[in-house]
Parts: C-alpha cells; structure tokens; sequence
C-alpha cells in the first residue's frame, strides 16, 4: 500500500519542478520533502529523482506515478469534501493564495473571521503571482484563489474551475506636490502622454495594462522606475521622482506631499475567487467566499 502522504510529496515536486517549491506549498521543510520521496522510492523500489544540475528531476516512472497520485488526490479531495458538507461546518486544511494587494488589504480580515467563527478550519495564505493562481488552484496546490483581470483584459482560466466575483478596485493616478497634473480635478488618458513614470516591472500584469494604456493613448512610455511593491512606487512619487498608477486596494493612507487623482474613464480591477469544481458544496470554500464579499465593503475607499 503507497503512502498518501508521500505521494502528495512527489506530485507537488511534478508541479512546482522543485523539492524547495514543493516544500513551500506544502508546508513542509525541503528535508521532508525530500525524506518522503526517498521513502516513496523504497516503497516501489524504484528512482524516482535524478540530479539534474543544481536541481532535481523527475524520471518517467516518477511522472507516470505523479499523475496517478493527481487522480488519487482528486478522489480523496472529493471524499473529504462529502464528509464537510454532511457536517456542515469548514474543517481541515484550506489553502488560499492572493496576489499581494488582496494579500494586503483583504485577505487579514477574511483570515481573522475564519479563524474566529470556524476554529476547526486551518485556513493558510500564500501570496502568488496573479499570472500563476488559477492554474495552481487547478492543479489542486490551492483550494482557493483571489485574483483579478483589468476591464480591458479577461482572464483566462483552465477548465473545471468556478469562480465568483469579489468586487470592483479602482485606481487613481498618484502625483507629487508642485507637479503640474497635481492641481487637476480629472484626468484623461491624453493627459498622461510623455510624463515620466514609477511602475511595475516587465512580465507583470499592472506593467502591461499600463503600457497598454499610454500606447493607446499615443505615447510610448518612460517608465524611469519600476518596483514590484505598490509602497515602493508611492515612496518613489512622494520624493518627486515620477507618476504612477496605483488601484486602491492595500494601498493605505497616502503619505503627505502625494496626492491620487481620479483618471477618466477610470481604470478598474476585477476581483474573483477561484475554485475547483469538486470542492463548490465544501462548506470552507462556501465560507470563504461569502466572507470575500462581506469584507470587500469596507477595504475599498
């Protein structure tokens, strides 16, 4: 009889492509990891990790075991999500990544009511690439997603998923004092032509949506500064460096000397919870995504 838990070891490594990766979403130390894979290995009397570089890979045995523990795991997802929903109270483990602004400024007081109202839930956070969530959640990494798509760009998804839309996040252009868009009321698109910019870095969904922008707008873009945390770009503003475009959530209080003008139309940020299929009736998904939408009132502003 194969070990559950030593299987679930080695399909996270097939899906992450790393004992280190592995360990960070399941919880677990690299050395457990790789301790239940040697077990594993012991087990079925075969290899199934070879050094590769630096690295590990996995042989063809090791991939055609991984997918059937992919299937295994499927089938005890869909049996435990039968026991919850008959208790019909969250418990267990539930797994939620967010990008880091919802990480930030939405996801603590989701987190903080769970814990409160259902303390058999070992709900946990992971803070993920918004490029990289909704897959995870299909392959079974996460049992729940908060991500989001620009209005002018949909998110594609994998098959087999649900999902439900949180809110809406609005953003705001962030001027310095003494810069000339800083007296203005609103803003249009043709106003942000051949400005010098703070922003995210390339590969990211903000940088494109942003680039974007400024080429319709008929300006190719000067972006002078690019930091992956929204407080690095305000702290760039603030010190008269550049603009930037930031949405309003976890943004915070703005510190002096930097103001957030209204751009018109204005640029807007779906929110959506993702989920599989086969844990929609899980009383801890439910849950969650109610909360989602209770709290989303009061960390927008």
């Amino acid at each position: 009889m194969l070990d559950l838990s030593r299987l679930r070891a080695l399909h996270a490594v097939s899906v992450h492509g790393s004992v280190s990766a592995a360990a960070v979403a399941l919880g677990y130390t690299p050395s457990a990891v790789s301790q239940a894979i040697t077990k594993l290995e012991r087990e079925t009397r075969t290899t199934l990790l070879e050094r590769r570089g630096r690295g590990v890979a996995l042989t063809d045995a090791a991939t055609r075991l991984a997918e059937t523990a992919g299937q295994l795991l499927t089938l005890v997802e869909r049996a435990e999500t039968d026991l919850e929903e008959q208790r019909g109270l969250p418990t267990g483990r539930l797994l939620v990544g967010a990008f880091a602004s919802a990480a930030r400024g939405l996801l603590p007081g989701v987190l903080a009511a769970l814990r409160r109202e259902h303390p058999a839930l070992d709900a946990r956070l992971s803070e993920v690439d918004p490029h990289l969530s909704v897959d995870l959640v299909a392959q079974g990494v996460l049992d729940l997603a908060v991500t989001f798509e620009w209005d002018t760009i949909p998110l594609p998804a994998p098959g087999g998923l649900r999902r439900a839309r949180i809110g809406d996040d609005l953003c705001d252009v962030l001027v310095p004092e003494g810069h000339p868009l800083a007296g203005r009321e609103r803003l249009a698109h043709h106003d942000l032509a051949h400005q010098r910019w703070v922003g995210q870095p390339p590969g990211t969904v903000c940088h494109g949506w942003l680039v974007g922008a400024l080429r319709a707008a008929g300006s190719e873009p000067d972006l002078a500064y690019q930091a992956a945390e929204n407080h690095t770009q305000v702290a760039l503003v603030a010190a008269g460096l550049g603009i930037a475009l930031l949405p309003r959530l976890g943004r915070g209080p703005l510190p002096e000397g930097v103001r957030a003008v209204p751009l018109d139309p204005v640029p807007v940020r779906r929110l959506f919870a993702y989920w599989r299929t086969g844990t929609a009736r899980r009383p801890a998904v439910t849950e969650t995504v109610r909360l989602l939408h209770e709290q989303w009132p009061d960390r927008t502003f």
